[in-house]
């Protein structure tokens, strides 16, 4: 794993969040058509996204608490078990994206500009947070400790504040979720 540069990694981690920007970007043109139907599992999909990400911000927490208390392997499993929880949630979330309705937020008043600048921030961190994620696992496999510290310093908070945000924007645009 060593053989593999951080220059030439931090091109990798790029370049598959350009393919990941790209691939939101495309579902959300309208380019692509949509199937005829919507299939049944695709109305449970947006609960299922909320409890990825809710999952994924206890153990991030979690993954803290045991790298402050110098559990160093149960750092390690949580931090590796919110990473598949958030691959799974990617998938996911191209998948709904792709067959899914495409939902409104409905509110007015005070709440709306709430919603919208939680989910405006929410979005903009995902896109920075998944090239911090995948330097800050590169570094802690190849045990590069230092700089594995000095990215988390950045990318915790922000992968914790897309979980977290994930959360909040389900619980205030579920009320409009129409699946036909």
């Amino acid at each position: 794993m060593n053989k593999l540069s951080d220059k030439a990694f931090f091109r990798i981690a790029m370049t598959i969040t350009l393919v990941v920007l790209g691939l939101v970007v495309l579902l959300y043109s309208g380019i692509l058509p949509k199937p005829d139907t919507i299939p049944e599992f695709v109305r449970y999909q947006p609960f299922f996204h909320a409890l990825l990400n809710g999952m994924c911000a206890i153990l991030l927490i979690f993954s803290l608490k045991a790298i402050k208390s110098g559990r160093i392997q149960t750092h390690k499993k949580f931090n590796l078990s919110a990473f598949v929880l958030s691959a799974v949630f990617l998938g996911s979330y191209v998948v709904y994206h792709y067959l899914g309705p495409k939902t409104s937020y409905g509110g007015d008043g005070v709440v709306k500009y709430i919603y919208f600048f939680i989910l405006i921030t929410h979005i903009a961190a995902a896109a920075v947070v998944l090239p911090l994620i995948l330097l800050s696992f590169w570094y802690a496999l190849t045990k590069k400790i230092a700089k594995h510290k000095k990215i988390v310093r950045f990318s915790y908070p922000v992968w914790l504040y897309v979980a977290v945000t994930g959360v909040i924007v389900f619980i205030m645009i579920s009320p409009y979720y129409r699946f036909g």
